[in-house]
C-alpha cells in the first residue's frame, strides 16, 4: 500500500467517525424532541353520565391554574374502561370516568396491560330516571312493573315456575293501574355504566320480587342474571348511544315515550322533561341523598398513577375535583345535579386522591 492509499484510507475513516457522531446526535435531538412533544394535557375519556360533572372540574381547572382545559370525551362507562386498561403511556387516557366501580375482568385487564397502581375516586351519588316530556301524564310505577315491561323474558302470564318471551305491549298489559299506551323506552347501550345500573337496580329489583326467580341465584347465578338483567330486543327498548340529548329531543317528538337516564340530567332539563315515581319515590335530590329514592347509584373516576408527574396537571386535577368547593355540600358540582357523599365518605376519598393511593379490588 503507498502514501496515496494509506492517506485515503485514514481520511475515509475520520469522516465515517464524523457521520456516526452526527447519527447521534441527531438521534438524541430527536428524543429529545419527541420527549418535549409529548402530550402536555389531560385526556379523560369515560361515563357521560359523569361527562357533565368532569367538564366543569376541567373548565374550572383551565380558567384557574396555568395548566390546560383535560380533553373530556364521552364514550361510555364501559367504552372509557377498555380505553384505559389498553396500556400507559401518552397514547392512552389519564383518567376514565365511569357511572358504576370497575368491574374485576377490567382491573384484571388493567393489571395485565400494566396498568398497575389505579387511584380510584368515588365522586358522588347519582339516580337513574324514567323520564318523559313533561306535558305528558306523569307515571308513578314500580321496580317489578319496569321488569315486566323491559325484560326479555318473564314469569308465564298463565302460571307455574316458567320463563316466557316477554309478550307484553302496553303499559296496561303488565299493570292494570298503567296507561293504555305502547311500551317504548329510548336508553343507553350495553357499554353504558347507566345501562348497567338499571339492570341491576330497576330491573332486579323487580325481578326478585317473584320467590322463585329469587331463589335461582342460589342454584345457578348465570340463569339469574340472564333472566333478571336481559333487556328486551323486539323493539320497545331502543338503544339511544351515549348522547343523552339525543333521548330529550325524541321525548319532545314523541310524548308517548320514555328515556332512562341519570338524575343530573333531568336536573338540566327540568323544562322539557319529568321523571316518574319509581315504589313510591320520586327522582329528587333529597331521596337519591338519603336512600329512599330505589334506583340510585355511586359515580366514580379511576387515575393513572404511571402517568402523574409525566402529564402535567394530574395530581393537581385529582386535588381539584377532590375539594370542597367542587364536591362538597355545597360545591358548584351540586348546582349540575351531583348528589355529594356523606362528609367522612368525602374526607377518605379525597385523601386517598391527594395521596395518590392505589386501589385495592
Amino acid at each position: 500500500m503507498d502514501r496515496n492509499d494509506f492517506h485515503a484510507i485514514h481520511i475515509w475513516k475520520v469522516l465515517m467517525h464524523k457521520i456516526a457522531k452526527l447519527a447521534l446526535l441527531s438521534s438524541a435531538i430527536a428524543v429529545a424532541g419527541a420527549a418535549n412533544a409529548a402530550r402536555d394535557y389531560i385526556q379523560i375519556v369515560g361515563s357521560s353520565t359523569v361527562y357533565p360533572f368532569a367538564t366543569v372540574v376541567a373548565e374550572t381547572f383551565g380558567k384557574t391554574t396555568d395548566f390546560k382545559t383535560p380533553i373530556i370525551e364521552s364514550t361510555g362507562s364501559g367504552g372509557g374502561m377498555k380505553l384505559f386498561c389498553a396500556g400507559v403511556g401518552e397514547n392512552h387516557p389519564d383518567i376514565t370516568n365511569a357511572s358504576r366501580r370497575i368491574k374485576p375482568s377490567e382491573f384484571e385487564k388493567c393489571q395485565a396491560n400494566g396498568v398497575t397502581d389505579i387511584i380510584e375516586v368515588k365522586v358522588g351519588y347519582d339516580g337513574i330516571v324514567l323520564g318523559n316530556y313533561n306535558q305528558s301524564e306523569q307515571l308513578s310505577i314500580t321496580r317489578r312493573d319496569l321488569f315486566l315491561a323491559l325484560a326479555k323474558h318473564v314469569p308465564n302470564p298463565d302460571g307455574g315456575e316458567s320463563l316466557v318471551p316477554n309478550p307484553y305491549m302496553t303499559w296496561k298489559d303488565v299493570n292494570v293501574e298503567l296507561p293504555d299506551v305502547e311500551i317504548e323506552v329510548l336508553g343507553p347501550p350495553p357499554t353504558s355504566g347507566t345501562r348497567d345500573a338499571f339492570a341491576e337496580l330497576a330491573l332486579e329489583g323487580g325481578c326478585k320480587t317473584f320467590d322463585w326467580v329469587k331463589a335461582m341465584k342460589k342454584a345457578d347465578k348465570n340463569a339469574y342474571k340472564a333472566a333478571c338483567h336481559s333487556v328486551r330486543e323486539d323493539g320497545t327498548y331502543i338503544e339511544s348511544g351515549e348522547n343523552d340529548n339525543l333521548i330529550v329531543q325524541k321525548l319532545r317528538e314523541n310524548p308517548k315515550a320514555f328515556g332512562v337516564f341519570g338524575f343530573s340530567f333531568l336536573d338540566q332539563n327540568s323544562d322539557v322533561i319529568q321523571g316518574s315515581l319509581i315504589d313510591g319515590a320520586a327522582p329528587e335530590f333529597e331521596n337519591i341523598a338519603d336512600g329512599s329514592y330505589p334506583v340510585s347509584r355511586p359515580l366514580y373516576f379511576y387515575a393513572k398513577k404511571a402517568h402523574v408527574g409525566v402529564v402535567p396537571g394530574i395530581r393537581e386535577f385529582l386535588n381539584a375535583f377532590t375539594d370542597e368547593a367542587a364536591w362538597g355540600d355545597e360545591g358548584y358540582l351540586t348546582d349540575k345535579g351531583l348528589i355529594p357523599m356523606p362528609d367522612e365518605e368525602r374526607a377518605k376519598f379525597g385523601a386517598d386522591a391527594r395521596a395518590l393511593n392505589p386501589m385495592a379490588m
